[in-house]
């Protein structure tokens, strides 16, 4: 079975959570999707490129989240969590892409 790519999972938790929150009106239930797909994420991290590497992808994830709230407030909510979701995924990438 093939692998989503934990760059992919990061960045659909941030635009996921956000989404479901949003249409649900419910923000905890979009908390779940986020922290879900954050421990997916950080699984594969773990897994590609080692624990200090999921750690530090890991605190740029949490940081992206509190980060997106205050951007949204210059440049709107989706703007913001679409700027985070793609920060997040480029360090993402770059951090576990395969040297070779």
């Amino acid at each position: 079975m093939a692998r989503i790519p934990a760059a992919a999972v990061a960045a659909g938790g941030l635009v996921g959570g956000y989404a479901v929150a949003r249409w649900t009106k419910k923000r905890p239930l979009g908390g779940v999707a986020l922290a879900a797909a954050g421990a997916v994420a950080a699984r594969e991290w773990q897994q590609a490129a080692g624990t200090k590497a999921a750690v530090g992808l890991g605190t740029a994830y949490v940081a992206a989240f509190a980060g997106s709230h205050p951007l949204a407030k210059k440049i709107g909510a989706w703007p913001s969590v679409f700027a985070v979701a793609g920060t997040v995924a480029a360090a993402s990438w770059a951090v576990t892409r395969k040297q070779g």
